[in-house]
Order: structure tokens, then sequence, then C-alpha cells
């Protein structure tokens, strides 16, 4: 198929680009910016823009200025229209493999967005995120600034997540709780169906597995998902919802 880049786009110094990439019209891409193989860039994208920070120079980097931490975008990724990842601060904003970021999404400066991830349309996350694989944010909901959401996560649409998610929770509402475990999920990672029961029980109890401490065996194969929530430092997770608990 080989690279095509519409002849309307904008493609910068410090762009490097993977083999197979689409770029569509009015797309602006900014270094430093690395791109993977067969990502789809949509039109009207904006990819590279310095971070909104006051304290850091707001650069022409579409004139040579690359002063900040760049935006690495993985393979068979797909950006569409309109949609805004600025650059990073201190590390590269990274959409990771195959995730997909959905017409006037944004994510800004720091953001590290895992594999596999759906950002819907008109969802906006605040800098620093981290958001791990296989998360699925539904339309226009808004994540704070410094939030985790774990992998397998589900967000409601218009959700604003003010507090960290936990592995395969469901979670929506103002203010947000976690409503249920995301068990279709669960099986699209590779774990056994069994496990979405025992972890939405765990959720019921209050137990969110935060700490330093035991995970127990009936969650199986789902601890690696833990061990990488309690990796992520301080956690200060959403509640579980009031009404999940009377129906358990």
């Amino acid at each position: 198929m080989g690279t095509r880049i519409s002849p309307a786009a904008f493609v910068g110094e410090g762009v490097e680009l993977g083999t197979d990439v689409c770029v569509g019209p009015g797309a602006v891409l900014l270094g430093p910016l690395t791109i993977g193989d067969r990502a789809w860039i949509g039109a009207g994208a904006q990819i590279g823009a310095p971070p909104e920070m006051s304290s850091l120079a707001q650069n022409l980097a579409w004139a040579g200025e690359l002063d900040h931490a760049g935006v690495s975008i993985g393979a068979d990724v797909v950006i569409r229209e309109s949609a805004v990842i600025h650059q990073g601060s201190y590390r590269a904003t990274h959409v990771g493999a195959r995730s997909w970021v959905l017409n006037r999404a944004y994510l800004a400066h720091d953001v590290l967005l895992g594999e596999d991830a759906t950002i819907s349309a008109g969802v906006s996350v605040g800098g620093h995120c981290v958001i791990g694989d296989r998360v699925n944010i539904g339309m226009n909901a808004v994540v704070h600034q410094r939030r985790v959401i774990a992998g397998g996560a589900m967000i409601g649409m218009g959700t604003p997540v003010t507090r960290d998610v936990p592995p395969f929770a469901k979670v929506y509402g103002t203010p947000p709780r976690i409503t249920g475990v995301n068990s279709v999920g669960i099986e699209r990672a590779g774990h056994d169906s069994s496990l979405a029961d025992h972890l939405l029980g765990h959720y019921v109890a209050g137990e969110l597995f935060t700490g330093s401490g035991w995970v127990p065996e009936d969650l199986g194969s789902l601890t690696g998902a833990f061990a990488w929530w309690r990796s992520q430092g301080a956690l200060n997770p959403v509640a579980v919802s009031r009404s999940l608990r009377k129906e358990q």
C-alpha cells in the first residue's frame, strides 16, 4: 500500500513515519513525533503541539523549534478526525499499538495510553494520566489530570473520572462509582470467564488492592493486572456503588 500523505496535511521537522502510514487532509503533525507502521491519521487531527503549561515555552514546532519531550504513536493506531494530542513535558505522550482515538478526543501532555484501548469521541484526558491496555472510555467522558485507569476498565459516557479506576472495573455516574466488572473484557483479554465473579465479589467487599499486600488466589491470571495497578504509586480509587452492594 505504501505511506499516503494528503498534500493538504502538514508534516513538520522531527516527524518520523513508519511504513504504510495514512495521513488525511488538514492533519498537522509536529515533532518530535514518531508514528508506527500502518497508523491511520484522520483529517484535521493535530498531533504534537506544545504542552498547555504556562511554565513551558509555547514553541513554534512548525518552524523547527523542537523543545519538548515528543509524542509516540504505536503501530496500527487509528487517530480520527480533529483529535488533539499534545507533546509531553518530561516524557513522550504515548498511544499504544492498535488503540483508537476517536473524533474530537483530546490527550494532554505526558499521557500514557496502553495498547488496544479506545478513547471515544469527545473524551478529554488531562495531563500525566496513565491508562492501561484494553481500556474503553465512553463518549464525552472527562479524565482529571494524574488519574490512573487500569487495564480492562470501562468508563461510561459523560463520566467525570476524578479518582483512579482499578482493573476491569465498570465506572459511571456523577460522582463516579464502580458499578460492576467488565466480564466481556476479561474473556477477550484471555482470562477465564469465572474470574469476573471473583473480582466482582472483591470489589463489592471494598477490596481494591491498592496496597502492597497479598492478592487472593481466586483472582488467578488477573494478578498481573493488579501488579500493574499497584505499581502506579499512591492511588485514590473510586468508591463502589451502594446499589451494587445491595444487589449482591
